[in-house]
């Protein structure tokens, strides 16, 4: 979690409110509006798409855990 929130840090204010907006949807399991996509060759694995910024997490039946958020870049998608 600390990785996350220095990232966090990092983004404007405007960037963070709508990433942390994200993130509570996330773990509410409120998919509405988000931008979602599987991430092939990972099972159980999505990204969400917040304009530059991506939150990769892990969603299987009653589990949900926020595994990456970061801008997008070359390495983001290599965990």
């Amino acid at each position: 979690m600390q990785r996350i929130e220095k990232v966090l840090r990092k983004l404007s204010r405007e960037e963070r409110l709508k990433v942390e907006r994200g993130i509570e949807k996330i773990l509410n399991r409120d998919f509405v509006g988000l931008n979602v996509r599987k991430i092939r060759g990972k099972e159980d694995v999505y990204r969400v798409r917040i304009g530059r910024v991506r939150i990769i997490f892990f969603w299987k039946d009653t589990q949900t855990d926020i595994l990456i958020v970061d801008r997008r870049n070359d390495n983001t998608y290599n965990f």
